[in-house]
């Protein structure tokens, strides 16, 4: 089988006005934690699949598991263009393992 493994990117603007919208919140980011997602920056996550294929069907369970409200927003690239990624102010946590080591493959 061949790997081209990719990242998944989830971002998301969600009101917080109300207790419903905060437990809507709440929810989502636990949803996508268990998910496998890691945070990059608030209300930016991403996750490293081995495939486009695998990527589609992460995204439609993000779809599935949707606020009521907000706005969120899903991006599909390869781990070359995530590799790419240019950091203008601050730096690359170095204690996390974010790279294809990370996946274990059944």
């Amino acid at each position: 089988m061949n790997y081209r493994y990719m990242r998944v990117i989830v971002f998301f603007d969600l009101p917080v006005l109300t207790n419903a919208n905060k437990k809507a919140y709440r929810d989502f980011r636990k949803f996508l934690i268990k998910s496998g997602f890691m945070m990059v920056q608030e209300s930016v996550y991403c996750k490293l699949v081995p495939n486009s294929t695998v990527g589609d069907s992460v995204i439609a369970n993000v779809k599935k598991n949707k606020p009521p409200e907000g706005l969120v927003q899903a991006l599909k690239v390869t781990e070359k263009q995530y590799s790419k990624m240019e950091f203008i102010v601050g730096e690359r946590k170095k204690d996390v393992i974010d790279s294809d080591e990370r996946i274990i493959i059944l």
